[in-house]
This record gives structure tokens, sequence and C-alpha cells, in this order.
């Protein structure tokens, strides 16, 4: 096999480039399927189980016989039949390291599963990763192609370290994503919205609740690509809030609070609450334009996104005591929220004794404030739940 410097560069590469992405194995296993002239590249995933009748995991593969629109195929992958389990852990081996030429020909694993996909040679290695798992590359070639020589193995052995660093890092960053996620979507569950913005004030990114709070217009929109407020003068200081905040930022080497402004809204409603934090950036980025900021944007008189199952839990209360809780949360007063929930007035002033016994406060305005504290708005709400 003749490799030289460029290919090699280009396949550490891939293999990087792999590790920063969400799911995309195509490349890497294609790239080291060019490498090795094989026929398939694979990589088994294996889980761990306690029962080991319940030992099938994941085969990730490319190679012949896969359609060009897949490129990639996932299959079960079961390894009690597998003869490479129990190898010693990164490093690089070949059928030839464990059994001879006849043994392999008539091993059932070869008859069943190899054959008919002119499986014949194969190259392999089990990777762990940090977590504490272990990865299976599997590399193949044809009957008819050359068995895998040294300089193979010894090259592949070169790329354990790297496929392992990659493999932790994607395995990070899909964590970092998922751990993202759970934020953003508590955050909304708060009722907050959160805009991210460039130095300008052009709008990046932002989650569903701001969204929705924009698409109102009413204190804030985006116009022109940007975060804008509706009246002049706060639109002035908020463009002069967002550029102190980016040279605060870059000008000191304290930890600086969020600045805030109060947005008036053209309906006359409370005031949006805003509040810009700037996202800190590697100390060796000191250049200006580059950097993003996070709008937090908060409607006070935005209804509660309180779940009334987790309510209904962490205060021992009634689906009917529940549910008049959190009309009361949204700012009902009892007779309106009576009239929203087709009880009698009666029956809401007999539940709402009753909510004050079990949560242990005597007035409405307490009542709301214990719900609104809680982690009842955490969770997801039962509109979420039946997603």
């Amino acid at each position: 096999m003749s490799f030289d410097l460029k290919q090699y560069s280009g396949l550490i590469e891939g293999i990087y480039e792999f590790s920063q992405s969400k799911s995309n194995w195509y490349k890497p296993l294609q790239a080291l399927r060019d490498c090795f002239e094989a026929n398939y590249v694979t990589l088994i995933l294996k889980p761990t189980f306690e029962n080991e009748e319940e030992d099938l995991g994941l085969m990730i593969a490319v190679g012949n016989g896969i359609s060009a629109e897949k490129k990639v195929q996932y299959l079960p992958y079961r390894y009690h039949i597998t003869p490479f389990n129990n190898q010693q852990i990164d490093t690089v081996f070949t059928v030839d390291d464990l059994m001879d030429e006849e043994a392999w020909i008539q091993s059932t694993y070869r008859k069943y599963w190899c054959a008919n996909i002119d499986v014949y040679h194969v190259m392999s290695v089990d990777i762990a990763t940090s977590d504490g798992g272990t990865v299976k590359l599997r590399i193949t070639r044809p009957e008819a192609a050359q068995n895998f020589s040294s300089e193979d193995k010894a090259l592949c052995q070169m790329l354990v370290s790297h496929l392992k660093r990659a493999l932790d890092i994607h395995h990070q960053l899909d964590r970092s994503h998922s751990l993202g996620s759970m934020y953003n979507e508590a955050i909304s569950r708060l009722s907050i919205a959160t805009v991210q913005i460039d130095e300008s004030g052009r709008v990046l990114e932002q989650n569903v609740f701001a969204n929705e709070l924009l698409m109102q217009e009413d204190g804030l929109k985006v116009q022109g690509g940007k975060l804008t407020a509706h009246y002049p003068n706060d639109n002035r200081e908020l463009k002069q809030l967002i550029h102190n905040s980016f040279k605060m930022v870059r000008e000191s080497d304290r930890p600086i609070l969020p600045e805030a402004m109060s947005v008036a809204r053209p309906s006359g409603e409370v005031n949006l609450g805003v509040v810009v934090e700037v996202i800190p950036s590697p100390a060796w980025q000191n250049g200006t334009g580059h950097g993003k900021a996070v709008v937090y944007i908060r409607d006070s008189v935005a209804k509660s996104q309180a779940s009334s199952h987790v309510a209904k839990k962490i205060f021992g209360l009634t689906s009917a005591e529940t549910a008049l809780t959190l009309e009361l949360a949204n700012g009902l007063s009892l007779e309106e929220a009576a009239e929203r929930l087709n009880i009698r007035r009666n029956t809401a002033r007999a539940h709402l004794r009753s909510i004050f016994s079990k949560t242990g406060v005597r007035r409405q305005t307490e009542l709301v404030r214990i719900l609104l504290n809680s982690v009842a708005p955490l969770a997801c709400t039962d509109a979420e739940a039946h997603i």
C-alpha cells in the first residue's frame, strides 16, 4: 500500500472533522476505506448489558452494496457470534493473529456472516473511550484482495490514538449539546425569551418563546435582521446597552455584571425587562466584531408555563385544586378563575381553602409566589407531555 504524507494528513483531518459533527459518520469511515483499499469499514458501538442474552449493539457501516443515497448503513450486531471478542484494548489485530487460515475458513462466523458479502481479510481494533465504553473498528477486504500487511497494521495502530480522541470529543460535544438544549428548554419554561446576537445587534439564534414574543412586535422586534425596540428612545438605549456590554467585557479582566433596561410596549402592557450578557470568549480572541451576547427578555404578563402534573405532586393537590392554582398564577381573580374552569364560586372558595391548608399559606399572593418559585415551571407542560 502506497500512502504519502498528504493522504495521511487528509485522513487525520477527516477524523477530527467528524469529531465536531453531530452525526456525520460517512466521511471518516469512507476515508479509512479508501486508505486501506477495503470493501467495508464498520464501527460497532457496544453498550453494556447486565443480561448477556440481550448483547445486541449497533454496527455502522460504509462499503459495497450500500446505496449512494444512504451512504451509511445501520445494522444490529450480536457480539456472542463473533470470534473477535475479548481482544487487547487499543491494539490492532488481524484474523491471522487469532487463528490459522483453515480455522478461519471453517468458522461458523465466516461461513454465515462474512462469506455472503465477500468479507475474508479482517483487520480490527477495540478502542476504549473515556466514558468506559468500547468502540470496535473493523476494516475488511474481499478474498481476491491482498491480506493486510504489517505496514497496514502499523498505519492503523498510528490512527488509534486519533480515533480515540475524536470519539471522545464527539461524545463530549454531543453531551454538551444535549445539556445546552436542556438548559434552553428550562429557560423557555420560565417564560424567558433568549436571543443570541452579535456586536451589531444582528440576531443569530432565538428560542421558541423569543420567536413568539418578537412576532408580536410589542416592544421588541427583528428589523433588518437586528433586534430593535419599537420606540426610538428605547432603541437608542438598546444599541448603547449592547455596545457598552461588549466594550466593558473587552476592557476588564474581571467578571462583568449583565446590563439591563426596560422596554416600553405599544399595547400598554407592563414593560419588557431586558438583560444583555456577553458570552465569554477565549483570552486570545481579543478582536472586535466577532463577539456574541445573549439577550434575556422577560414578559411579566406572560402566562405561567408550570406543569399541572408536577404542581399536583409537589403540593399534594387534587386535579381540580391544581387547575385553580394555575389559573390564579396566571393573574386571574378567584371569580375569573371559577368562570374559566366552569365551576361555582362557592366550589372555587372551597378548593382555595383546601389549597391554603395543604400549602401552608393564607393569601392568594403567597400561593402564586410559592408556585412560581417552585420547580413546577421547570417541568414540561401538559401540552409538551403529549407531543
